[in-house]
């Protein structure tokens, strides 16, 4: 196609282009619907979400935009727009409801419709141990939880209730976190109380000691909730949260991007009941106790990943609770599928020698 001379042409080119792209989707929304059809005459009825079929769409889809016809928009742009085309698609053979935690306006939805897109529905919750419950009894098809920020590290609800569930990890989320300070007042004067979950005021430490040092800090279950809050108690009453929760809650913006680390992210864990097949890029999860009183335990545990050449991204500990002496869960992520021999031989290797051991999830790495 040639390019347009005149503002005429553009916009005669554009229209023409969008006709095409309606086409297109309209097609690939037929075959969506012709894939439900296929599965239920294969006795396949449960939902139609495969974690790793998306991953490779949308890994192709980013790879194309880097490619010699590679356009101007970028990659995580390109994979957002991929994402809510499969999100619609998706709907049509099986819809799909998915528990986070809320109300309206917190983190954990923005990573729902990052994962998901637009297109299912987002079901809030109270608490993180809810989240579970809804996907374990089908009160949801998949749960969206936090399980660690770059700055306020571990969300240890979270990691108490894997190693209790019969629930998969399906799939992973890294999300940007930006931070708000909101309030239905318009100036920084005269902020007297701040409303915010626990980890957002370790995010935002430095910001408020400088600023607002004498504000009493109440922590709150989500920073949803933090915003409710504060649009219910008016003037003098502010919340750390998301853009989404200010425009849910009518709040101005007193001050943006509040936390201490411009790089600070959140990554997320989706949930459900299925195993995710290899995709190509995995990773998988995994806890587990060392045998007490016997020296070197852990050493034994780590080495048979070092001996198959096995990269750990992520080791953790966090002590068992009601244990009468200390022991120590030890959570896993190394690159990798369950179902690859390497990674199934290291996996069995370890189990043997383990106190307690148990396999959390083979999924997709976060494509963006």
């Amino acid at each position: 196609m040639a390019v347009p001379q005149t503002l005429a042409e553009a916009r005669s080119q554009i229209d023409a282009i969008d006709e095409q792209l309606q086409t297109l989707i309209s097609q690939r929304a037929r075959i969506a619907q012709a894939v439900a059809l296929i599965k239920q005459k294969m006795g396949d009825t449960g939902d139609h979400y495969r974690p790793s079929r998306e991953a490779q769409v949308l890994r192709r889809a980013m790879e194309r935009n880097q490619g010699p016809d590679g356009g101007p928009l970028a990659d995580e742009t390109i994979a957002r727009l991929m994402r809510e085309i499969m999100s619609v698609c998706l709907s049509l053979e099986s819809p799909l409801t998915v528990a986070y935690l809320g109300p309206e306006g917190t983190y954990t939805q923005a990573a729902v419709q990052k994962h998901f897109g637009d297109s299912v529905t987002a079901r809030p919750t109270r608490a993180i141990d809810e989240i579970f419950r809804d996907v374990e009894t089908g009160a949801a098809d998949y749960g969206v939880v936090p399980i660690a920020n770059s700055i306020g590290g571990l969300v240890s609800s979270t990691l108490d209730e894997l190693v209790h569930t019969k629930l998969h990890i399906c799939g992973e989320v890294a999300l940007p976190i930006h931070h708000q300070l909101l309030s239905t007042q318009s100036a920084l004067d005269g902020i007297r109380k701040v409303y915010s979950h626990a980890q957002s005021f370790a995010q935002c430490r430095k910001w408020l000691d400088a600023r607002l040092p004498n504000a009493e800090r109440e922590v709150v279950a989500s920073n949803g909730e933090a915003a409710r809050r504060a649009a219910a108690e008016g003037d003098g009453v502010a919340a750390i949260a998301s853009l989404q929760a200010g425009k849910f809650n009518a709040l101005n913006i007193l001050a943006s991007n509040v936390e201490d680390d411009p790089s600070n992210t959140t990554r997320f864990l989706v949930l459900g009941k299925q195993e995710p097949g290899a995709s190509g890029d995995d990773i998988t999860s995994i806890v587990m106790t060392a045998h007490r009183n016997q020296p070197g335990a852990l050493f034994k545990l780590l080495q048979p990943f070092a001996e198959a050449g096995l990269d750990l991204t992520r080791l953790e500990s966090r002590q068992v609770r009601d244990s009468v002496v200390t022991d120590y869960y030890f959570f896993i992520d190394f690159a990798g599928h369950a179902t690859d021999e390497k990674v199934r031989n290291v996996l069995e290797t370890v189990r043997s020698s383990a106190a307690f051991f148990k396999v959390l999830g083979s999924y997709p790495r976060a494509v963006m």
